[in-house]
C-alpha cells in the first residue's frame, strides 16, 4: 500500500480577481484563493500544497449540533399548553358563572380565548391570562344551555369540556349570592343569615363575580365590610360604591327574608335601600286587623274626593235671589261671592218690560247725597197691581230708602231730578246680574246723541 503524498507541488500560472491559476506536475489546474498564498508568490511561482482530515473538530461539532437538538426537544417538544378545565361556580334564573383554573401555555403564545354557548361563539373572554371567571347575563328561566371554551395558542387549538347547565326556576332561591354591608340591627342580620343558610345560598362581606344582591340598611361603611372613603366613617363605603358601578342591586334584609317566606323570588321594588319594605308575617309584626288594614284606603278615598271637589269651581245656583233685608247695608264685593240684586220697585218692573230708556238720564256730578238711611221694612214677596205714576218727592224718597244702584227711570212726560249719586263698580256690577239673570224683552234701539 503506497503512502499518500504529504504535500502536492503546483507551479502559480495567473493571478487576477483574487484568484490564482495552479498548474500541476500532471497539467493539473485548479482555482485556488490567492489570498492563501504564501507571502510574495506571484506569477511562475512553485508551491507545496498539503491537505490533512481534522478528525477532532469534527467530532467537537457533532457534540454541539446534537446537544442543541436535545435542548430543543426539552423546552419545546416536551411541554405543550393544557387544556383548560370549565367549571360551573353558580347558576340563578337568569345568569350562569363560570370559572377555570389559570392557563398553561408552555412556550406557546396566546393568541384568544373564546367562550361558547350551544357551539356558538359568544365573546372573547377580556385579559386571558389573568382572568379565570366569567359571569353571562341574559339568560332565559329553566333553560338547558351549553358552554365551551376554545384556547388558540401559537402551538396549536385546545377546547375545554363540554359543561351543561340549566337555569333555576322561580321557586329556586339556592342561587342567591349576597354580599352583606351595614346593617344596623344585628337580630335582622343573623335572622338574614340563616334565611341564607336554609335557602343553601351564601353570602360573604366583599363583591365577588357572582354576587347577586348587595344588603345593607345604610350606605356607610362597615367595620369588617367596606372600607371608608375618603377617611370618612359616615361616607358611603367602597364596596357601596362598586356595587354601583357593577349595577348589583342594592336591597335590604327584608327581601332575603321574604323570599324565604315565600319560597321564591320576589321582586326587589319594594325593597331598594331607602324605601320602606312591606310587612313579612312569618319574621316582622302580625298583620293588622281587617278594620284597620281597610281605614287607610277609606281615608284616602275621602282625602281624593274632598281635593277633587277644592278643585271643581263653585257651584253657581240659579234660585231667583231673597227680598232685601236691610236696605242700608253696605254691598261687598268680593272674588268668587255673588252679591244679590236688590228687589226692584213696580214701576222699574213697568219700564224694563216696556224696552225704552230716559234721554235725559244723566250720572250725577257729586256723591255728596249718598248717604246712609235708616231700614226700612222688606217688601212682602206678593206681586201688587201697578201703582199710578209718582210724584217727585215720592220717587226721591224711594230712592234713598232702597238705596238701589240703578236709577229709576220716569216717562219723558215728567221731569224728575237726577238719581242720588252711586258707584260706577256698584252699577255696572249690579247691571251684569240683571242680565245674566233675567230675561230682557223686546229692546229698542235709542240715539243718546
Amino acid at each position: 500500500m503506497t503512502r499518500p503524498q504529504d504535500s502536492f507541488t503546483f507551479t502559480v500560472g495567473k493571478l487576477d480577481a483574487g484568484m490564482a491559476i495552479l498548474l500541476g506536475e500532471r497539467a493539473h489546474l485548479i482555482e485556488f484563493p490567492s489570498i492563501l498564498l504564501p507571502p510574495g508568490a506571484t506569477t511562475g511561482s512553485i508551491v507545496n500544497i498539503a491537505v490533512h482530515q481534522n478528525i477532532a473538530e469534527e467530532r467537537k461539532r457533532d457534540h454541539e449540533f446534537w446537544s442543541l437538538q436535545e435542548d430543543i426537544l426539552e423546552t419545546f417538544g416536551r411541554h405543550s399548553p393544557e387544556i383548560p378545565q370549565l367549571e360551573v361556580r353558580n347558576v340563578t334564573q337568569t345568569s350562569v358563572t363560570l370559572e377555570w383554573p389559570p392557563i398553561k401555555l408552555a412556550t406557546a403564545k396566546l393568541r384568544s380565548l373564546d367562550i361558547y354557548k350551544n357551539n356558538q361563539r359568544l365573546a372573547a373572554i377580556p385579559n386571558a391570562l389573568s382572568n379565570f371567571s366569567t359571569k353571562l347575563s341574559g339568560l332565559s328561566v329553566d333553560t338547558s344551555y351549553t358552554f365551551q371554551l376554545i384556547l388558540r395558542t401559537t402551538a396549536g387549538t385546545y377546547p375545554s369540556n363540554l359543561i351543561r347547565v340549566r337555569t333555576h326556576t322561580i321557586a329556586d332561591t339556592s342561587g342567591i349570592s349576597v354580599c352583606f354591608a351595614n346593617v344596623a340591627d344585628s337580630v335582622l342580620l343573623e335572622n338574614a343569615k340563616l334565611a341564607l343558610k336554609e335557602m343553601r345560598a351564601k353570602w360573604s362581606e366583599k363583591i365577588e363575580i357572582d354576587t347577586t344582591h348587595f344588603v345593607c340598611t345604610t350606605p356607610a361603611v362597615t367595620p369588617t365590610g367596606a372600607q371608608p372613603a375618603g377617611g370618612v366613617a359616615a361616607a358611603p363605603g367602597a364596596e357601596y360604591q362598586r356595587a354601583l358601578q357593577l349595577s348589583i342591586p342594592v336591597v335590604q334584609p327584608q327581601w332575603i327574608l321574604a323570599c324565604l317566606t315565600e319560597k321564591k323570588m320576589v321582586p326587589i321594588s319594594g325593597y331598594y335601600l331607602g324605601v320602606t319594605p312591606p310587612t313579612s308575617s312569618g319574621y316582622s309584626q302580625r298583620p293588622q286587623s281587617m278594620s284597620h288594614t281597610s281605614l287607610p284606603s277609606a281615608t284616602s278615598a275621602a282625602h281624593k274626593n274632598s281635593a277633587s271637589r277644592q278643585s271643581l269651581p263653585a257651584i253657581r245656583h240659579s234660585t231667583p235671589p231673597a227680598p232685601v233685608a236691610n236696605a242700608h247695608a253696605p254691598i261687598h264685593e268680593e272674588e268668587g261671592e255673588e252679591v244679590p240684586p236688590p228687589a226692584q220697585k213696580p214701576s222699574e218692573m213697568r219700564h224694563k218690560s216696556s224696552g225704552t230708556m230716559d234721554r235725559n238720564f244723566k250720572f250725577p256730578p257729586s256723591q255728596s247725597q249718598a248717604q246712609v238711611v235708616p231700614a226700612v221694612p222688606p217688601i212682602p214677596p206678593t206681586q201688587s197691581p201697578v201703582p199710578e205714576p209718582e210724584s217727585e218727592a215720592d220717587s226721591d224718597h224711594a230712592d234713598e230708602e232702597y238705596k238701589t244702584p240703578v236709577a229709576v227711570v220716569a216717562p219723558s212726560s215728567v221731569e224728575v231730578p237726577p238719581p242720588p249719586p252711586i258707584e260706577k263698580e256698584s252699577h255696572r256690577g249690579y247691571a251684569e246680574s240683571e242680565e245674566g239673570d233675567e230675561e230682557v224683552g223686546e229692546t229698542v234701539e235709542i240715539d243718546l246723541r
